[in-house]
């Protein structure tokens, strides 16, 4: 007697591939804020000329149209006015997000950020939650001279209370601002001039975007290249350089600056036992100089050279271009600092980097 066949297990087709749609950096947050208006009604959008304008960046360019002066708000040109407005709007249960044309104006509102937004829950005693949500433009290379092009985002990690991101990519930029919203504590999101005409493509349908951990852009074993924002695209272009002298670096994109994710910093270091932080901001008191701390404090066994930096000049941001470039870290100079890190022969010590005091 023929034994009987057992049932074939069903075909399982193939998962199809996810779809892809081109767009730009500026499109991707234009997108996110659409979302978040569309699925809470919550949920506003204020600053300077974010409304018929389209905003400074072209970010909002088009939702007024769509959701109406009451949900897209132009405000009158006075950062402590607008941004304490929405302290007291995400107290009433609101939640808004306010737009800062760049980070430099961002220190009219100090006041407001520091000793209202971050400290009222602790103050309160946990009454009073603070979920806003404030956007701000950062960093140089587009030759809008010193008060349009610095790099402050540090000084704003440095604060208790905060959550602190920088989307680097399409990604980022696209998923960061509703987990954001969700947030019960002020967010604020860090969106690096020189990104917003950045262009790819985002699969469909949208993974999901977390805002506490820093990702792996570029895996590697022989040095680990930590950057954020702006800085990524150039970080992983000297990966590229490193890579054609036999050197293979690991590029951590920090993503989010407070509170940083320890773990992947130091996992890396574990795995390539060298480090270099880019950090277009100034070298002293630098973020740069914090993640290097922790390097050293809590992976010192791990590291087999100094951790490197490149930072930007210790000057005013120049206008001139070509002085603003040699202001800033470049690809060849991060290079210069993994080639120290991992030959230790000197290469590339002229770094440029803001490490003098001039």
């Amino acid at each position: 007697m023929t034994p009987a066949r057992a049932p074939s297990a069903p075909r399982r087709e193939a998962a199809p591939a996810p779809e892809t749609a081109v767009t730009t950096y500026r499109e991707a947050l234009r997108e996110a804020h659409r979302e978040a208006l569309q699925r809470d009604p919550r949920v506003f959008l204020m600053g300077e000329d974010v409304g018929r304008y389209g905003g400074s960046f072209a970010v909002s360019l088009g939702l007024v149209e769509e959701f109406g002066e009451e949900r897209i708000r132009d405000t009158p040109l006075s950062e402590s006015a607008f941004t304490g407005a929405g302290i007291g709007a995400a107290i009433r249960g609101m939640r808004p997000i306010v737009e800062i044309m760049t980070v430099n104006f961002s220190l009219l509102a100090l006041d407001q950020i520091l000793n209202n937004a971050a400290t009222l829950l602790h103050m309160s005693g946990g009454q009073l939650a603070v979920p806003l949500v404030i956007r701000m433009t950062t960093g140089g290379g587009r030759q809008l001279a010193a008060q349009h092009s610095h790099s402050l985002e540090g000084w704003y990690a440095h604060i208790p209370g905060l959550r602190v991101l920088a989307p680097a990519t399409l990604e980022d930029a696209r998923g960061m601002l509703w987990p954001a919203l969700q947030d019960p504590d002020p967010v604020l999101i860090f969106e690096h001039g020189s990104l917003y005409g950045l262009k790819g493509s985002l699969p469909d349908p949208l993974p999901e975007v977390d805002i506490a951990t820093a990702a792996v852009r570029r895996p590697g074993s022989d040095v680990t290249l930590v950057a954020y924002g702006g800085g990524l695209g150039k970080t992983l272009e000297a990966a590229e350089l490193l890579a054609a002298d036999g050197i293979e670096a690991e590029v951590i994109d920090l993503r989010v600056l407070r509170p940083l994710d320890d773990a992947t910093l130091l996992g890396s270091l574990a795995r390539t036992h060298r480090a270099v932080v880019v950090d277009e901001a100034w070298r002293s008191g630098s973020l740069a100089g914090e993640i290097s701390a922790r390097l050293a404090e809590k992976g010192f066994w791990d590291l087999d050279a100094p951790v490197e930096r490149v930072c930007g000049a210790e000057v005013p941001l120049p206008y001139a271009a070509h002085l603003e470039q040699a202001a800033l870290p470049q690809p060849e100079t991060i290079a210069a600092a993994a080639r120290r890190a991992v030959r230790g022969d000197g290469t590339g010590e002229d770094q440029g980097d803001g490490s003098g005091d001039g």
